[in-house]
């Protein structure tokens, strides 16, 4: 080979080494590292022969310099604290049997209790979930919790918030602390809380939902998610019961039966016309339309209080009115499986063909529990405030009324964009009048009725005692496999239809639940006395909230420490398909131990256990392992039907039709605005219209509760139009509204500033 051509040779070489140096693919494309230099391939789209890569730690690597260049995400928290710093945590959920530590009462007579991680634990340590918390990040946890419900621990520590690093609260006592100046603005630090700031990214409606200042986009508490975008509460009943009232050929019979009580209920759907119904088929393969002819049968209600008018109505005359009126107005379609109405896949019941099966229920005990009586709605523990207000939840379901399932006291989004008070509406009452009329016909559980401590869903369900209750799916179906027998269900049935005001002229017949999963109404927040002299406090507490919302951290807060979970022979977690995500699966012994120590039912146990599920972001495949068969199988329909838009909801965002549009959990008022709504004691959490857990003492009253029950009673309260005038006026829901309506305004003006 001669000098001149040795000297071309070298000089294409230096020249393709050129390229080679000079290329550059973006991630996720590979770069190879081959004789001594890196090597990337031409023939990738993404090619770039104009930046730089470097060879660093055996790897190639792509120039930063690259402004397509775009690394893994940083996801590290960025601020620095000593190691072993103690945080004093007043944080927990609703008891003591539910804190970060073991309580005494959860020992009973032993010393120490073992769970499935094959660890021994004594009262007073930390639960599994907060050693691991402990042990990645490097700190010690001090136990402050009075093992009070989110409202009465703030309140326990509001004026002592020097004493405590972390603390539990309600969302919007939370926000107003906050704005009083009294805890950590989280927003300070999201540059630093990678995490914490990506998940808010992800998701708009839960920025909103916490933004505590407009002006700043203050944020003053973690918000805490019991699932999210996803139904609540739905309707359960004993599906065994329908079928055997109403299924099969020929006319019902029983050897004894009681009649009918006097007619109260008026009809709430049409009595003349036809109405068309969207559904899921019934072997959930699509949607079809199913048509209700009242000309053709009449109104069920109607037809059975012109009998009740004209004399007695047995038990078996009103299922076979049932059964007849079921075959007339539905043309034939739900056959000889009459049940499939109210429980089927293809389900379109309304209140006013419930009332009537309520009535058929209550009128043959005889037939279904073989006594003589029988509860037809009653709520999970009917003594207990917290739980008889899902009675008016109910109601709101079934009548179509907005903002008795809100995730801000009683307030909805209406058609023109402001912010509505349920209390002030005249249907919220003509709904409650409706309710009142079913205790009239001993419709409701005479243990609601009296306020009756023992009426809870496990009796009713073990003494074959109630049909119905409106709840969550998972903690309530658990009794078909403690309480009820072989044959027995218990189980969630589709959504009712009713007539919304949506903006649609002249209204819909739609399925409509207001109960749909948001930022709930807890949340944990950083004592800004308790941290404010010691920067380790401030950036470990900011670190917990962090870690909580990181992908390994969501699992831990769910499902617990990795002993808990299942794992395939590598050590990576065993997963199955939730929704679209692959998610861990629980360990077989912790599976056994959550029916033996809680009976099933999860949340009870992962809180008083594990100590997962107290805040931050609770998933809900954890749960759906734990739901008995039954459950699974009406929440598959439910779920269906949500899938193929035969149930709405509110949406997580703003919509365009703004009455579909979710209330945020809280919103942001000024410190003098909160001043002013603080003032209105009679609709403080006490006040009248409270949802809180009894005082131990006494429940807290709640008018609407009250209205079912006795209907008007009371000075200024003893008619439909006093009893308005008496809450916007007396009680102070016009003063309230108009402030809410203020900060909801500045929170769509800062939500368009985002959106720019």
């Amino acid at each position: 080979m001669t000098k001149n051509r040795l000297l071309a040779l070298l000089l294409a070489l230096v020249m393709l080494m050129s390229v080679v140096l000079t290329g550059c693919i973006k991630p996720p494309h590979e770069h190879n590292f081959v004789d001594g230099k890196c090597d990337c391939g031409e023939s990738d789209p993404n090619y770039n022969p104009d930046h730089t890569h470097n060879y660093v730690d055996g790897k190639c690597e792509c120039g930063a310099t690259d402004p397509s260049y775009k690394p893994e995400e940083d996801l590290t928290f960025k601020l620095p604290y000593a190691s072993g710093t103690s945080l004093r945590m007043a944080t927990g959920y609703n008891s003591k049997a539910t804190g970060l530590f073991f309580h005494p009462d959860q020992f009973k007579n032993a010393d120490s209790i073992t769970l499935a991680d094959g660890k021994t634990y004594h009262s007073g340590d930390l639960k599994p979930t907060w050693v691991e918390v402990q042990n990645v990040l490097k700190v010690n946890f001090e136990n402050k919790y009075q093992g009070n419900s989110a409202q009465n621990e703030f309140k326990y520590w509001a004026e002592r918030l020097n004493e405590v690093d972390m603390v539990s609260g309600t969302a919007t006592q939370l926000a107003e602390a906050g704005v009083k100046g009294d805890l950590i603005n989280l927003a300070d630090y999201l540059d630093d809380m990678p995490n914490f700031k990506k998940y808010l990214d992800e998701n708009p409606i839960v920025l909103l939902s916490i933004t505590g200042d407009t002006e700043t986009g203050a944020i003053y508490f973690s918000p805490y998610f019991d699932g999210v975008n996803d139904i609540e509460r739905m309707p359960l009943m004993r599906t065994d019961w329908v079928a055997k009232l109403l299924d099969g050929e020929g006319d019902f019979t029983a050897t004894a039966s009681k009649n009918l009580a006097a007619a109260a209920y008026t009809p709430y759907m049409p009595t003349s016309g036809k109405v068309e119904i969207d559904v899921v088929k019934l072997d959930g393969s699509g949607t079809e339309k199913v048509t209700k002819d009242y000309d053709k049968a009449g109104n069920i209600v109607a037809k059975m209080n012109a009998k009740l008018a004209a004399g007695t109505v047995s038990g078996v005359e009103a299922v076979n009115m049932l059964r007849d009126y079921i075959d007339e107005a539905y043309n034939g379609y739900y056959g000889t499986t009459r049940s499939n109405l109210f429980v089927g896949q293809n389900a379109a019941w309304d209140a006013d063909e419930l009332v009537a099966l309520l009535r058929c229920v209550v009128a043959n005990p005889q037939t279904l529990n073989g006594t003589e009586s029988v509860a037809g709605l009653f709520s999970r523990e009917d003594g207990n405030n917290q739980r008889r207000v899902d009675m008016f939840r109910f109601a709101g379901t079934l009548f179509g009324v907005r903002g008795l399932e809100s995730r801000q006291d009683y307030l909805y989004v209406g058609t023109d964009g402001k912010l509505h008070d349920a209390r002030h509406e005249v249907d919220t009452y003509v709904a409650l009048e409706r309710m009142n009329a079913m205790v009239q016909e001993g419709l409701i559980s005479k243990s609601f009725i009296d306020d009756d401590t023992s009426g809870k869903t496990q009796n009713m369900l073990k003494n074959d005692a109630g049909f119905m209750h409106y709840d969550y799916n998972q903690t309530q179906t658990v009794y078909n496999q403690t309480d009820l027998q072989n044959g027995e269900k218990y189980m969630a049935v589709m959504v009712p239809v009713a007539h919304w005001f949506d903006g649609t002229e002249g209204g819909v017949y739609m399925r409509f639940t207001e109960s749909w999963r948001s930022v709930k109404t807890d949340g944990w927040a950083i004592s800004k006395a308790g941290v404010s002299n010691d920067t380790n406090k401030l950036h470990a507490a900011l670190a917990i909230i962090d870690y909580a919302y990181s992908e390994k951290g969501q699992i831990l807060m769910s499902y617990g420490p990795d002993a808990f979970i299942k794992t395939n022979a590598d050590g990576s977690y065993a997963t199955f398909d939730f929704n679209g995500k692959q998610m861990p699966i629980i360990a077989d012994a912790t599976y056994a131990e959550l029916w033996e120590k809680a009976s099933g039912n999860y949340t009870n146990y992962a809180r008083q256990f594990l100590g997962s599920t107290l805040s931050f972001v609770k998933s809900q495949a954890f749960e759906y392992q734990c739901t008995h068969d039954v459950g699974k199988e009406g929440a598959a329909k439910i779920s269906n039907a949500i899938k193929y838009g035969t149930i709405k909801h509110p949406e997580l965002a703003i919509s365009e039709n703004s009455w579909y549009t979710i209330v945020p959990t809280t919103l942001p008022n000024t410190k003098e605005e909160n001043d002013a709504i603080s003032a209105l004691t009679d609709l403080s959490s006490n006040g009248k219209f409270s949802q809180s857990k009894d005082d131990g003492e006494k429940h807290p009253e709640n008018l609407l509760i009250d209205v079912i029950v006795k209907g008007y009673v009371g000075d200024g309260l003893d008619s439909r139009d006093n009893l308005i005038n008496t809450v916007k006026n007396t009680y102070g829901t016009t003063q309230y509204l108009a402030l809410r309506q203020l900060a909801w305004e500045r929170l769509v003006e800062y939500y368009q500033s985002l959106n720019k």
